[in-house]
């Protein structure tokens, strides 16, 4: 007689951690609208030749690319990165690496080299012939790379490839990607390097290209992986090993730099924001302007350069200002103060003016406040005046007429606190005395007919 297996446990449906870790797994699962594999690795596969079509496209994206860093437009730079073919070959090194395919590890390196080859020679022709030579904000933010830029190419490429690998495909996450890793733009920025001889620009654009790159790669390897793609056998161990190498000291130029980079702009970005604070609140001084200012940062000692008109700052007030630089975290910046004679210094003109608008909205706003305090004084002070002259007779007697039975009135303006109110109110206080009772139809009747006669709705009506 075989023994009865002894029965599992019943599923854990009352249990609300494995409920929650079910939930989860039904949520974030990919393999539910995975693409069939073939199907993803032979679109990849298409995406990485270039040629004919792929090849004029890349050559027109890149004059479009140039034409728009080069007259700082935003909105040019961004059609190029959308038309853009070159993340065809580099999510194609990712998925040869990811599943061991040499053959199309070293054709997307070669089209991609191709590439490559192309936009800096088209680039660097563009902006050789052009008569725009000054570097735009557009293209300069390309020549300074940091580990911002290699977060934004691997979360980009790891989006790009979970979208490509589902079978509903989502159209709009690849011209997506397209346009937060930049792939285009560093690209025309190496070659306007090439084109003005600043090998400064040309290196920090194209590692800048290489830091996308090889995050897209990664990120498109990482999720090859997860989805279990199969593998194929590399033809021999060392090859296999030697593209694992490969890797990793890849990952490692790219990491490494960028980091390093990334941590000085933010210690730039932090010293800036504090020498902005220090300007607005501790430089409003009486008799002297701050019409410009520089805040240099640099890894050795940074400095503050401050330019004044108006009276001179003594050493002694310069001394002071620099003791309030420490709570900013400023206490190694070196402070320069320019004032005096301008004749021979380079001066900001648009920055004068936009110091002086600003001074001049900061003095009519004043001034408006003060009017307005001014003309509620006098409204109050008029009413008080108004009511302090009220004929007290006159009403007594027109007050009489109407109601015989009156024995005492008297009528003045009071100052009365109301409810919560910080400032009291000035009213007209009003205090009658009748031979008898009047009910409060009556006395309401009152309170009109002195509100009407004195033209004001501030009455307090005391019966007795």
């Amino acid at each position: 007689m075989i023994a009865e297996e002894p029965k599992q446990p019943p599923a854990r449906r009352h249990d609300p951690i494995a409920r929650f870790g079910v939930f989860l797994q039904e949520r974030f699962s990919l393999a539910e609208d995975k693409e069939d594999e073939a199907g993803v690795i032979e679109t990849i596969s298409r995406g990485i030749k270039f040629k004919g079509i792929n090849l004029w496209t890349l050559i027109f994206a890149i004059f479009i690319a140039s034409i728009g860093l080069n007259v700082n437009s935003t909105a040019v730079v961004i059609g190029a990165m959308l038309i853009s073919p070159l993340m065809g070959p580099i999510m194609g090194i990712g998925m040869g690496v990811g599943i061991n395919d040499l053959s199309m590890i070293k054709r997307a390196l070669s089209n991609l080299g191709l590439a490559v080859f192309i936009s800096l020679l088209t680039s660097t022709a563009y902006f050789f012939v052009s008569p725009l030579h000054i570097a735009q904000s557009e293209l300069l933010a390309r020549t300074s790379p940091s580990v911002w830029d290699a977060f934004i190419a691997f979360f980009g490429g790891l989006a790009g490839i979970v979208a490509g690998s589902s079978r509903d495909k989502i159209t709009n996450v690849i011209p997506g990607v397209a346009i937060a890793t930049a792939l285009m733009p560093p690209l025309c920025t190496a070659g306007y390097g090439l084109a003005s001889g600043n090998l400064y620009y040309f290196a920090g654009a194209f590692y800048l290209f290489i830091i996308n790159s090889v995050c897209i790669s990664l990120a498109t390897l990482i999720i090859v992986r997860f989805l279990g793609y199969h593998q194929k056998e590399y033809p021999t161990a060392e090859i296999e090993r030697r593209v694992r190498h490969t890797i990793w000291v890849a990952v490692f130029l790219v990491v490494v730099p960028s980091s390093y980079l990334g941590y000085q702009i933010v210690r730039k970005t932090i010293f800036e924001q504090n020498a902005k604070a220090f300007i607005t609140n501790e430089t409003n001084f009486a008799y002297r302007q701050v019409i410009n200012y520089n805040a240099n940062f640099n890894r050795a000692q940074s400095t503050l350069t401050l330019t004044l008109v108006g009276e001179l700052m003594s050493q002694d007030s310069i001394n002071l200002l620099k003791s309030r630089m420490i709570p900013y975290g400023l206490a190694d910046t070196k402070l320069l103060i320019k004032q005096g004679n301008f004749k021979d210094a380079e001066v900001d003109v648009d920055a004068i003016k936009s110091t002086v608008t600003d001074q001049v909205i900061k003095y009519s706003q004043a001034s408006i406040a003060r009017k307005d305090r001014t003309i509620d004084s006098l409204n109050r002070y008029i009413e008080l005046t108004q009511t302090s002259r009220l004929p007290v007779a006159d009403l007594r007697n027109e007050l009489k007429t109407l109601m015989p039975d009156v024995q005492t009135f008297t009528a003045a303006p009071s100052l009365i606190m109301s409810g919560n109110k910080a400032v009291p109110d000035t009213v007209l206080l009003v205090y009658t005395k009748f031979a008898r009772r009047h009910s409060n139809a009556e006395k309401y009747r009152i309170q009109k007919w002195l509100q009407s006669r004195t033209k004001s709705k501030k009455i307090k009506l005391i019966v007795e």
